[in-house]
């Protein structure tokens, strides 16, 4: 018999001390979903892949939920190739994911809260779109900023990305971009709030709340803006990652004119697909998230949507979160994960934190597993029993009724 996944009850209104798990496996069969009890509470990392208990039905995604101080997993479905920090986000304080909603007819964004157990949608504000997807939370949690792909023409055979904050106490919209090239959009919010900066193409916009543009910069070759993170702690510059053969580095930029400020002290990341920062913590530590290349991945990626070859499914073998101190020689591993796990996102109050912890992620099969293993024979005993209900009558009456006989044999 396969063992019981062992799945610790927790009080979400508890204070937790949020760490990153030191590796993280793939959900057991017949996981907890996001919104059963005992409920989850705040997350500290959700990861996404093709690993065998990562997708259902037609290669749809399972969203693995790791709580914020347990090795305690939940899951979600999601739609096909959910990744994990790019179209899957985790709020900065861990408590709820978004996602792109499944079973609708229409595009939409759900958003989970783990505390409670309730869900919302966010519908799409653009006319005519095919698909609606979440691409990253503002600090304080108020506002999502979430990507539209529309048809750019009758015979769709070009697709315009559109880029909005929607706020969730009122589903207030601000319109921020209006692309024709179909590249998904990399969002980072600066520390305060205030402003966003955003990648469309080669080109970095950095605008404010209202969706007035600051400034509009064109990035230098082989950069990108480097990840959720790319902002420094006190808002003056960005981040970008510096690609030179197989290696990457981080570098910073004025976010006013794209001027390049000069190389981070940090180590470089060999041997990786790519990179995208996650964020600093309080000693300046960036954590990084470094994908590792599939086997068969190819040697070289080209043209406008390189990046998103490089973190494609196919491309991607595994995942793994790093630590790049100041003046190090090289980066520290922070967490690791199975193979064809190959996308992953980490809270925000986990990163500020620096916290890590070790993990023993639960192996064997759910409560799920069990539930349905014990109550799908009650059922089938208990239809069975009615079904039959006329004929145990029956029979239970010819017994009463010889019983009754006998007893009256027996007194003559």
């Amino acid at each position: 018999m396969l063992p019981l996944a062992s799945i610790p009850a927790v009080d979400p209104a508890a204070g937790v001390e949020a760490a990153l798990p030191d590796r993280v496996g793939e959900p057991p069969l017949g996981s907890l979903y996001a919104d059963d009890r005992p409920r989850l509470g705040p997350a500290s990392v959700i990861f996404t892949g093709q690993a065998p208990r990562l997708t259902y039905g037609d290669e749809g995604s399972i969203i693995a939920i790791v709580g914020a101080d347990a090795d305690r997993y939940r899951i979600i479905k999601g739609e096909i190739e959910a990744q994990a920090g790019e179209d899957t986000v985790l709020s900065p304080d861990g408590r709820r994911v978004a996602f792109r909603a499944v079973g609708h007819p229409r595009p939409r964004v759900e958003i989970v809260d783990l505390v409670t157990g309730r869900s919302r949608t966010v519908t799409s504000g653009v006319a005519g779109t095919v698909m609606i997807e979440p691409a990253g939370w503002s600090p304080d949690g108020r506002a999502l900023v979430v990507r539209d792909t529309v048809p750019a023409n009758p015979e769709r055979s070009a697709y315009r990305q559109v880029l909005s904050i929607v706020w969730l106490d009122d589903d207030r919209r601000t319109r921020l971009a209006d692309d024709y090239e179909v590249h998904g959009s990399l969002v980072a919010f600066a520390p305060d709030g205030a402003r966003l900066a955003f990648q469309t193409g080669r080109t970095v916009t950095v605008a404010d709340l209202d969706g007035r543009r600051l400034s509009s910069f064109a990035l230098a070759p082989e950069t990108e803006l480097a990840g959720k993170g790319a902002w420094s702690t006190d808002g003056r510059s960005l981040t970008v990652t510096r690609r030179d053969g197989a290696s990457w580095s981080l570098r910073r930029i004025d976010p006013a004119t794209g001027r390049d400020l000069g190389a981070i002290d940090t180590p470089a990341v060999s041997g990786v697909t790519a990179i995208r920062l996650l964020g600093w913590t309080a000693d300046e530590t960036g954590w990084v998230v470094a994908y590792q290349p599939a086997p068969h991945a190819p040697a070289a990626f080209d043209g406008p949507l390189e990046m998103d070859q490089r973190l494609a499914y196919g491309n991607v073998g595994t995942v793994r979160v790093l630590a790049l101190d100041r003046g190090a020689d090289a980066p520290t591993t922070l967490l690791t994960a199975p193979m064809e796990v190959v996308a992953i996102d980490v809270s925000d109050d986990v990163i500020r934190s620096g916290r890590t912890r070790d993990a023993s992620p639960p192996h064997g099969v759910g409560p799920r597993f069990w539930f349905w293993t014990v109550l799908i024979p009650v059922l089938v005993t208990g239809i069975a029993a009615y079904r039959c209900r006329k004929g145990l009558a029956l029979w239970l009456d010819n017994r009463r009724v010889r019983r009754t006989r006998g007893q009256g044999e027996g007194s003559s």
